[in-house]
């Protein structure tokens, strides 16, 4: 009878210890952030209302967008990272204003470009310029994809972030 307590209190044992590793993993994900910031790219404005950023850190562009972003971490429903020919793509999903926004933006700035500001943790040095993907089309299913200027490492952090950033607001608008 003691031999059957001994293993049962053994294996309780292990299983609360693989609860806590699992527990603190889970934990670890879920408390991650990101925030992602989508500008216009505007004609320079003297009343302040345009910004001179440069972009890509490798070879950098100066460009000039608008101060106030288009849309922010508020309006993405999802976030995912894909393979793309010759690496890896960042992938957005918009709520029905995002995507309203998105569409009306596309829609009226063909040639002009979108200014995409990624940060993937609360530290400020965590984020930076990600991209500038030229806009060709009007884009009306609220999805945009992009290379980022970023390695992969950076990227499987800002994602899952977002997703995180998007279920709290998602989840106090159901309330």
């Amino acid at each position: 009878m003691k031999v059957l307590a001994r293993r049962f209190n053994i294996y309780l044992a292990l299983v609360f210890l693989l609860g806590l590793a699992c527990g603190c993993q889970t934990s670890k994900q879920e408390k991650e952030v990101g925030a992602l910031r989508v500008h216009i790219e505007v004609s320079p404005d003297p009343a302040g209302t345009s910004l001179n950023i440069s972009m890509l850190r490798s070879d950098p562009v100066l460009i000039t967008i608008k101060r106030e972003p288009i849309l922010t971490e508020a309006n993405i429903v999802m976030a995912k990272v894909i393979d793309a020919r010759g690496g890896f793509a960042i992938e957005i999903k918009f709520d029905e204003n995002g995507t309203w926004f998105l569409e009306q933006y596309s829609a009226a700035n063909p040639g002009r470009h979108f200014v995409i500001f990624g940060q993937w943790s609360e530290k400020v040095v965590d984020g930076r310029w990600l991209a500038a993907p030229l806009i060709t089309h009007r884009i009306a299913d609220g999805v945009l994809a992009f290379t980022p200027d970023c390695s992969r490492e950076e990227a499987d952090q800002l994602v899952p972030g977002l997703n995180n950033v998007a279920k709290k607001i998602h989840k106090s608008d159901l309330k």
